[in-house]
């Protein structure tokens, strides 16, 4: 492979028109750039530069290298420059994931921030359910993903994740306004065995802790309906098809047609977390970023 900085060398030479007028712009000496291009032709096995009274020329195999050359050392500069705006945070691409919630709360905040201190990143959102994103971001799809995990359950993330918590985001009990319970001190969830409920769809993270919750106050909830949205939650539970337990980032706007209460004696709770891959480097984009989301997570939890 060519060496890039005797490339240069011939470069200048052939600009220079002399080997000293070339070691004199690059501050080499003389014999130095003679080494160099002597190297540089046992490598191509071509002759590359002609010496006589008038000075240095290129030979046609010399010319024909530093016709290349130029565009050769242009992208190398142009590769080091890359590498060097990435490793200290001017450049590059962000690849982040979420959870929708999330997506709609923390980031909208963590990634204004992060644009005015670093306009020269580019930055990508993927929305996913944890257990879809995490694989993912173990594989090196993704540079940073927010996560969530409830207490006390075994489905945990797995091996390969460098974790840092945020947020505790508890899940709250959403009914009708006009529900009788709505105007009780205390709700439990045992009162609610008899409700029809409304849910996320069967098989994600949120639902199966609602029915583990319910299970441990000793009944099945009576599924009415599903629906990933929570606008459309909301939208159900006002006009009376069921309750719902709705996790507190999702209630950012509430319908005033319904109630939000805290369960007896404690709601479920989801732990909110950032993740990156162990052993990735934490880049100066990743590390800002994470200090973003962090304070974006302040921010909603003193709301």
């Amino acid at each position: 492979m060519l060496n890039p900085i005797r490339l240069g060398v011939l470069r200048e030479v052939v600009a220079q028109g002399s080997f000293s007028a070339a070691a004199d712009a690059l501050s080499y000496s003389q014999s130095a750039v003679s080494q160099s291009i002597a190297t540089l032709e046992g490598e191509v096995g071509a002759t590359l530069i002609e010496r006589d009274r008038g000075g240095a020329r290129p030979t046609a195999a010399g010319a024909a290298l530093v016709a290349h050359a130029d565009g050769i050392l242009a992208r190398l500069q142009a590769a080091e420059d890359e590498v060097a705006a990435i490793a200290g945070g001017h450049g590059g691409r962000l690849r982040i994931a979420s959870f929708p919630t999330a997506g709609a709360t923390l980031l909208p905040l963590a990634i204004n921030s992060f644009r005015v201190a670093h306009p020269g990143v580019e930055l990508t959102l993927a929305e996913g359910e944890p257990d879809e994103i995490a694989p993912r971001l173990r594989a090196g799809e993704f540079d940073l993903a927010l996560l969530f995990e409830f207490e006390g359950v075994g489905e945990r993330l797995g091996a390969g994740l460098r974790r840092f918590e945020l947020i505790e985001d508890p899940l709250h009990l959403t009914l009708p306004a006009a529900h009788p319970l709505a105007r009780r001190r205390q709700i439990k969830l045992e009162d609610l065995r008899e409700e029809s409920w409304v849910q996320t769809s069967a098989t994600s993270p949120c639902a199966r802790q609602v029915v583990r919750s319910c299970h441990a106050a000793g009944f099945e909830p009576r599924v009415a309906f599903e629906s990933d949205d929570y606008q459309t939650v909301q939208g159900l539970v006002a006009a009376g098809v069921g309750v719902a337990l709705v996790p507190q980032l999702a209630l950012s706007a509430v319908r005033p047609d319904i109630g939000v209460r805290s369960l007896h004696p404690r709601s479920p709770v989801r732990k909110v977390l950032a993740a990156t891959r162990r052993g990735a480097p934490v880049t100066p984009a990743v590390a800002t970023i994470l200090d973003t989301v962090r304070e974006a997570s302040r921010t909603l939890d003193t709301a």
